[in-house]
């Protein structure tokens, strides 16, 4: 696999593209990160520097609050500080986020080609429609799975095949673009090309070649490049 934009066979034949939301579609991790500090701030502990949790941010909660709290879903006290946890980011959820750079012109360019567009995440729902609307794009999407909309999350292939379902398009005819390997897992599930979005939430040391992704860009507007002139 080449390491940036590789142009895909076949690639006429694409007729929707679906993104992850955290990470990929907007830069959610100082909100979210402002979120694992109020938690932290209960416990009369200082607030961890954005760097360090932002490559956990499209892990949720659970994986924030192991980062920065140290518990797991099996911690006695996880469900009391995940409610703080929440309930924050509930009433903060579009302070600093925005797109990421060049996300509003890939998505004009779409919609300028005719080309719908959704979301596939794993965020529930009660975050991720206030999170779009504040954004100014929920009204736009021409889906929107977040991860209670089925009975399984990424990356199991429900989700995706949900979307499908909803914008009218088979999964082979759909490109899904995300920053973590239960993306790419849920894309390949559906026979669905899955491309990493490098710009995201990924550390420095994670093995992109054994995603089985079919292509990595480092900006958004080069999914364009996927697409036939």
């Amino acid at each position: 696999m080449q390491d940036a934009c590789r142009r895909m066979q076949d690639s006429g034949n694409v007729k929707a593209v679906l993104f992850d939301l955290d990470g990929t579609f907007a830069d959610t991790a100082a909100d979210l990160a402002a979120a694992l500090n109020a938690v932290r701030a209960t416990r009369d502990l200082p607030p961890l520097p954005l760097e360090v949790l932002r490559p956990q941010a499209s892990h949720g909660s659970a994986g924030l609050l192991k980062t920065g709290m140290h518990v797991t879903p099996e911690s006695p006290d996880f469900n009391a500080l995940r409610d703080i946890f929440l309930t924050h980011y509930a009433n903060h959820i579009c302070v600093h986020t925005q797109l990421f750079s060049g996300m509003s012109d890939l998505v004009d360019e779409l919609e300028r080609r005719e080309i719908p567009w959704g979301i596939v995440t794993n965020k529930p729902h009660i975050y991720t429609l206030p999170l779009m609307q504040a954004l100014g794009y929920a009204d736009r999407a021409a889906c929107m799975i977040s991860g209670d909309t089925c009975a399984y999350a990424k990356p199991h292939p429900a989700p995706m095949l949900k979307a499908c379902e909803l914008i009218k398009t088979a999964p082979e005819h759909c490109l899904y673009l995300g920053d973590d390997i239960r993306d790419i897992q849920a894309a390949n599930a559906v026979s669905m090309r899955g491309i990493i979005a490098r710009y995201g939430y990924i550390s420095n040391d994670a093995a992109l070649d054994t995603w089985h992704a079919h292509a990595i860009i480092d900006s958004p507007v080069e999914l364009l490049d996927i697409f036939p002139r």
